[in-house]
């Protein structure tokens, strides 16, 4: 028996695109790291083409293999360096180091043989460069224990190693200091800067790079100031020059191929050209969107692209003109909106840039488009009070958002409510209303009333706000003959209880109640009377969510107080049904099942509990999910459902559930294993149905039986043969890219013993029914022994017939089916 899969969590985005430098190819595909994964670029259609994984946390370095194009090495804080061939996304082998890897670096003039920081052993927060032997031993998981220490004290970042021309040397530097090591004359030189500090900052180093033909070094600073190293060779004669623009740290720099311009970018969000070496001639690329964390040129030096703080990929040509740029999840400053799904695309909407809302794609780990809701120029500047975004919902079919913006103030702040509606022509939302100060104090919590039917007059939205109270906004018509719209939002209801703060709302699944939570009390209102129907209230606490069930259990009523209570409430008998002691942070409800998921937080570790309104039992739980604190979450529904194989991960197959944690880190759970995740459809090896059988399909146990009609309507038998088996080696051959299979003699062998079919040893028992056989088969006549022998010769496996599978014969069934051969019914003949 098979057992059941385990859920795993999987980063699905969210992950930096800035871990590393990215790497150009040589065939127009881009190649970054991205949390535990490499991901590889169209620079034609900036799509996700392939996405690299088998490390066990973060990727920290990424370069091709400098004799062989087509390879890529990657490194990771597992302690593993793996060779790829990434067109095919195929791990050639895996070297263990054993060690921490922050930083890789591989060159041509070195064969197997690449330089990694690894962390000093005994010493905390001291990193050192080593060179590791790549051994070519047999395998696909070999040991590299053969470590070499080049530099000692040097800084984890990978900006501040560079190696010089032809690698002949290696610069380092961290903090005031830079030193530079020679390999042929195995000299060291050290290189100080007096500690200053100026209005800007002090001249710590940031970044190294060196001159790709020349005996230069450029380092970057922390005062926004560039210094170009020159005659490093002598210790005391050495000399060096100032660049200066950036009025920040210098984040990264970059030589073009030839050598002849050096770019340079920071905070400013501006990459900046200079041709030279010269402080007179630069130019510049402004508004970028976001700091600057990593530049990189391609090897034909007709591209660059910088890699930016926001997750923001941008591809820049030769003469410094944008080309393309590819966004991942933004992290923004805190997610106020929550998780959010927009039904129209099934994205994941939350807050991206200031005062915008992300549309975010959870396949393509891409951002589809950003709504500028606040429409102000934002300062980026500390202390100052703008208006951020703070609240967002959708209508039931996407119709229309409504968004909630606020402005921190002392005295008064200030408050207003959008409603925007989604445009079929432009293919975007417009702003339909917009209300300045709707709640007197700041909204908490807001929703639609979600009917799945056309909407129109049903249309709701209520509000609820720390003044107490919550609203209902309807859409009436515009009696304005200049207005450019027809309808606009306005408030019809008022709603308060016992002069207490409103928390949360939601509507039941048909619409009929809704729910406002206040403090330490739940209220059940008619969405048409806006009658108070019911209360609940289960101290201490103040109520955190709310949610109603839906499908079989639309009569519960599920809430969490802060004092760590979730409790179910029956509607129609206004009961406490059941209630549970653990300290939920996030409630989530399957807008496509009965199930709900709860997650909570004790002993610095999330735990997920899925349930159904009805039984007091949780389906599934799973323990320590994760050590972050997950404050949000969302159910994206699947486009088709999945294939489920245990009764515990029912609850997955319409809908996937989604996670943030505090750290902005998007994880999603998962039945499927790394392998099954990450092969790409064009790896998986089938046998279209119109091509005929050959003896090589059968080989790769992918044989199928055609039926032509006419044997259809006359119900004939079609046996299916099941002698064929996968072939495993004929599948390694043809998964294994050509030019890193081993040789034709080595593997001709291996291919000619796979052919072989084993003869399997007969038991006694299986030996005495065959003799059994044998002596009833000896009493039918020659033309039924000729007829049995026929169906003997034949599969024994299950058959077709008509669609319908039957059952192997057992040997009672059998002599009973012989003795109805026998039967002689030639006298039917006469009628």
């Amino acid at each position: 028996m098979v057992a059941p899969a385990t859920l795993r969590v999987v980063r699905c985005g969210g992950s930096a695109l800035h871990g590393a430098r990215a790497v150009f190819s040589a065939d127009s595909y881009l190649l970054c790291a991205s949390g535990d994964f490499v991901k590889m670029y169209s620079l034609a259609t900036e799509e996700t083409l392939r996405l690299l994984g088998g490390h066990a946390d973060l990727v920290t370095g990424v370069q091709l293999n400098p004799h062989n194009h087509m390879q890529l090495y990657s490194s990771s804080l597992d302690g593993s360096i793996k060779l790829w061939d990434y067109l095919d996304g195929i791990p050639i082998k895996t070297f263990t180091v054993g060690s921490k890897l922050l930083a890789l670096y591989a060159l041509a003039s070195y064969e197997d043989l690449v330089f990694v920081v690894i962390p000093k052993s005994g010493e905390r927060d001291t990193f050192q460069l080593v060179s590791v032997k790549l051994t070519k031993a047999a395998g696909q998981d070999v040991e590299a224990r053969e470590v070499s220490v080049v530099l000692t004290g040097v800084d984890a970042s990978p900006k501040c190693i560079a190696f010089g021309r032809e690698g002949e040397y290696v610069a380092s530097v961290k903090e005031l200091n830079l030193q530079v090591y020679f390999f042929k004359r195995k000299q060291l030189n050290w290189f100080s800067l007096s500690a200053t500090k100026a209005k800007s900052g002090s001249n710590h180093f940031t970044c190294v790079v060196c001159h790709p033909t020349e005996d230069c070094i450029a380092t970057g600073h922390a005062d926004g100031k560039i210094r170009l190293w020159r005659n490093f060779h002598h210790k005391k004669e050495y000399t060096y020059s100032t660049l200066h623009w950036h009025h920040d740290t210098v984040r990264d720099l970059a030589f073009s191929v030839e050598g002849t311009n050096l770019l340079s970018g920071g905070v400013e969000s501006v990459l900046v050209q200079w041709h030279k070496g010269s402080d007179c001639q630069k130019d510049f690329l402004p508004r970028l969107g976001s700091p600057i964390e990593y530049i990189s040129v391609s090897p034909d030096g007709a591209l660059c692209c910088t890699l930016h703080t926001d997750n923001r990929i941008t591809i820049i040509n030769s003469n410094l003109r944008f080309s393309k740029s590819i966004q991942g999840l933004i992290k923004s400053t805190g997610v106020k909106t929550g998780l959010v799904v927009d039904p129209r695309t099934k994205a994941l909407v939350l807050n991206g840039e200031p005062g915008h809302l992300q549309f975010y794609c959870l396949q393509s780990d891409q951002q589809l488009f950003s709504l500028d809701i606040v429409q102000r120029q934002y300062i980026h500047q500390a202390g100052l009070n703008q208006a951020d975004l703070v609240k967002a919902a959708f209508s039931a079919q996407g119709k229309w958002l409504a968004t909630v913006e606020e402005r921190e103030d002392v005295a008064d702040p200030e408050l207003q409510l959008k409603l925007w509606f989604y445009d079929e022509e432009t293919q975007s939302f417009k702003l339909n209303t917009r209300i300045s100060m709707p709640h007197e104090e700041h909204i908490t919590d807001m929703c639609f009333r979600d009917m799945d039917e056309v909407e129109d007059d049903s249309l709701i939205l209520v509000t609820t706000g720390r003044d107490c109270v919550f609203k209902v906004w309807v859409m009436v018509e515009d009696t304005d003959p200049e207005a450019q719209q027809s309808v606009s939002w306005s408030c019809d209801f008022v709603g308060s209880y016992h002069n207490c703060q409103a928390t949360s709302c939601c509507f039941s699944e048909d619409g009929s109640l809704l729910a406002v939570s206040f403090e330490e009390t739940v209220t059940v209102w008619d969405s048409v009377t806006w009658d108070l129907k019911c209360t609940f209230c289960y101290p201490p606490g103040k109520i955190r969510n709310i949610c109603f069930g839906r499908l079989t259990c639309s009569k519960y009523l599920i809430s969490a107080t802060d004092y760590g209570f979730l409790c179910c409430w029956n509607l129609l008998s206004c009961a406490l049904e059941w209630s549970a002691h653990l300290n939920i942070l996030v409630l989530q409800p399957d807008p496509l099942s009965e199930y709900i998921a709860a997650v909570s937080w004790l002993s610095k570790e999330s735990s997920l509990f899925v349930f159904k309104p009805n039984e007091p039992r949780p389906i599934y739980i799973q323990r320590n999910l994760c050590k972050e604190k997950i404050q949000l979450a969302a159910f994206i529904p699947r486009d088709e459902p999945e294939v489920i194989g245990s009764e515990k991960h029912l609850w997955l197959r319409r809908s996937q559930l989604f996670f943030l944690t505090d750290t902005q880190e998007l994880m999603t759970l998962s039945t499927k294993s790394l392998e099954e995740r990450l092969t790409p459809s064009s790896k998986q090896l089938a046998v279209e149905e119109s091509l005929p059988v050959t003896p090589f399909s059968l080989l790769l146990g992918k044989h199928r039986h055609q039926q032509s009609q006419e044997d259809i309507d006359l119900g004939q038998l079609i046996v299916h043969n099941k002698h064929e088996q996968d072939s495993p080696v004929v599948k390694e051959l043809l998964h294994t890219p050509a030019h890193v299979l081993p040789s034709a003699s080595f593997l001709c062998p291996i291919f000619i013993n796979s052919l072989l079919i084993s003869k399997e040893n007969k038991s006694a028992e299986e030996v005495a029914d065959e003799v059994e056989m044998e002596s009833e088969e000896a009493e039918d006549d020659s033309d039924e022994e000729r007829d049995v022998t026929e169906m003997e010769q034949e599969d024994t496996s299950p058959v077709e017939l008509l669609g319908e599978v039957m059952c192997k014969l057992s040997k009672s069934q059998e002599k009973e089916l012989r003795k109805i051969r026998k039967m002689d019914y030639s006298w039917i003949s006469a009628f």
